[in-house]
């Protein structure tokens, strides 16, 4: 477990200062998935709260839709490009195995005066991750304007015949620009990891470990070894558990009730498992924002983008208590506690 809370002797504050997200064109409802594995609309949306999800078009990768997500935060926080320190992208697809996404998207965005970086942290709970990583750099003094985005076409590793998986995931990218503030906005975050859950959510083929032969998309599709790989019920055990442990250890070490959280932005996994962590927080349902039934679960980017919508739908204003918290593989998980800066407290 790491666990941070805010010195006050720290050179700054951090807050978030620009928020933005990206969803593909392509709609695919349920009643399309109907085509492609034995399901229904029905078993779909009691199973997940799922009623649609995106879908990147052909040639539409992972650096495009972070470029838009990543755009729309920088204007959002009335800077430009060449304001951004640093760029950290959170990916489990990234356009290329090697170099870094991140890079691609600097170069899209014309933020030459960045560096950039990508992490992986089993995709979902990397968001928090990144969040958390790249407050380090302002609260450090190392970094004036850091951009980090959530963004993946997990629908490329996804078997469309493995019922599962495919129902559950869409494509997506959102991103937060982090800001000097004058006074606290992020008040503390935690981190956890348990590798012994390692291989509850796995993409078996490709690492070193098991050297994929061929990677023709048809094989991958074929046989499964390159696509998501998902233990269902141990899924579920683990993310009811850390999700509401997550936020209620972060708010009880920063020093505020459970019940000063005006809104929660959990991790977009399942509408069951958002419902069951809140009853175990004992908070409100109507406190969570869920945009699940539009996007499906958009693995790292689903925090961002709830964020980026409840703040365009006016569910947080000035002042507010927001925790994040997201969870997944690896397993890893983690939450965030800020309070909501105005723009004129930025620094």
């Amino acid at each position: 477990m790491l666990v941070n809370l805010v010195n006050h002797n720290t050179p700054y504050y951090v807050g978030i200062k620009g928020t933005g997200y990206y969803l593909p064109e392509r709609v695919v409802s349920n009643k399309e998935m109907e085509k492609y594995v034995e399901t229904t609309d029905e078993w779909i949306q009691k199973k997940t709260g799922i009623k649609e999800r995106r879908v990147a078009n052909e040639g539409e990768a992972t650096s495009d839709l972070a470029y838009k997500a990543a755009l729309m935060a920088v204007e959002d926080a009335g800077l430009t490009p060449l304001d951004i320190d640093l760029i950290i992208l959170n990916c489990l697809c990234p356009d290329h195995r090697d170099p870094a996404t991140s890079c691609l998207v600097q170069q899209k965005l014309g933020a030459f005066n960045a560096a950039a970086f990508d992490i992986n942290v089993g995709g979902c709970p990397g968001s928090v991750y990144s969040i958390n990583l790249g407050s380090s750099f302002i609260t450090s003094g190392a970094c004036k304007n850091v951009l980090v985005i959530g963004a993946d076409v997990i629908t490329s590793m996804i078997d469309w015949m493995d019922r599962v998986t495919c129902c559950f995931f869409g494509d997506g990218a959102g991103a937060v620009v982090l800001s000097r503030v004058a006074k606290a906005g992020i008040l503390g975050y935690s981190m956890y990891a348990d590798g012994r859950g390692y291989e509850s959510i796995l993409v078996p083929q490709g690492g070193s470990r098991a050297r994929a032969e061929n990677i023709s998309i048809n094989i991958g599709l074929k046989d499964g070894a390159t696509c998501v790989d998902m233990d269902g019920k141990a899924v579920w055990n683990f993310a009811t558990n850390a999700f509401p442990e997550s936020v209620r250890n972060v708010a009880s070490d920063v020093g505020i009730e459970l019940s000063d959280i005006d809104i929660v932005i959990p991790h977009q996994a399942n509408v069951n498992i958002i419902s069951e962590g809140m009853k175990k927080l004992e908070i409100p349902f109507e406190k969570a924002f869920v945009n699940i039934h539009k996007y499906g679960n958009t693995v790292g980017a689903s925090v961002f983008i709830a964020l980026a919508e409840a703040i365009r739908e006016g569910r947080i204003k000035q002042g507010d208590k927001v925790a994040l918290s997201a969870f997944g593989a690896g397993l890893a998980w983690g939450a965030t506690l800020l309070e909501w800066n105005a723009k004129e407290d930025f620094i």
